[in-house]
């Protein structure tokens, strides 16, 4: 379900402005590394809609690869095309994928003593919130100049290779302390970053206590 779908679909909405966004790596296919999407405006006036071609149009566009996987995205194979059964069996396999990975990253956090994640149902991401962060880790990361989550994404990306981003940077309410990761990896790789989070957070907490 699309904001514009709801959009037109809402009674006193219909002449609501609204500008959209898609991609082939943000969306459910989630093809990370094809560069390739676009931008829609509903309702917007047209001189601001020229305005913002012809910033577009300064800029380089997206490769062919990335080009061809929008026009796929965004035109499916047809019920009467040959390839359309198959399309529709992989589509619903990387959903079900997903759905599990997401489940087993989210389950997996909640059952790390100290952190605390609510279930993935609205994009490719889980913001898990640190509910017992040393005090003496927070000291360190303003010494440092950095925020406490920082610190954490710094000391879990040394320790394990995992890459997350501090939640600092997606405004977070104060004193929330968390990261955002991913549950696109294939589910080994899922699986056994669950066991990696658990392992760095004692070895941080211990480090700090």
């Amino acid at each position: 379900t699309s904001a514009k779908k709801i959009a037109l679909e809402t009674p006193g909405c219909e002449c609501l402005q609204l500008v959209s966004f898609h991609s082939t790596s943000k969306g459910f296919i989630g093809e990370c590394g094809r560069r390739g999407g676009y931008m829609e405006l509903h309702h917007i006036d047209p001189y601001v809609q020229t305005q913002l071609y012809k910033l577009a149009s300064s800029g380089l566009c997206s490769g062919v690869p990335g080009q061809i996987m929008t026009s796929l995205m965004v035109k499916p194979p047809l019920p009467c095309g040959e390839s359309y059964d198959t399309f529709m069996k992989e589509e619903g396999e990387i959903y079900e994928s997903l759905k599990r990975r997401a489940k087993i990253l989210v389950d997996g956090l909640n059952s790390i003593d100290g952190i605390e994640c609510v279930q993935a149902e609205g994009a490719m991401y889980a913001f898990p919130r640190i509910t017992n962060f040393p005090e003496k880790a927070i000291v360190e990361a303003k010494a440092e100049g950095q925020s406490p989550d920082t610190l954490y994404a710094l000391s879990l990306l040394e320790e394990t290779g995992i890459c997350v981003v501090p939640a600092s940077g997606f405004g977070q309410a104060p004193g929330r302390i968390g990261f955002r990761t991913t549950f696109l990896p294939p589910e080994d790789k899922v699986i056994k970053a669950v066991g990696e989070f658990k392992r760095h957070h004692e070895l941080f907490c211990n480090k700090y206590s």
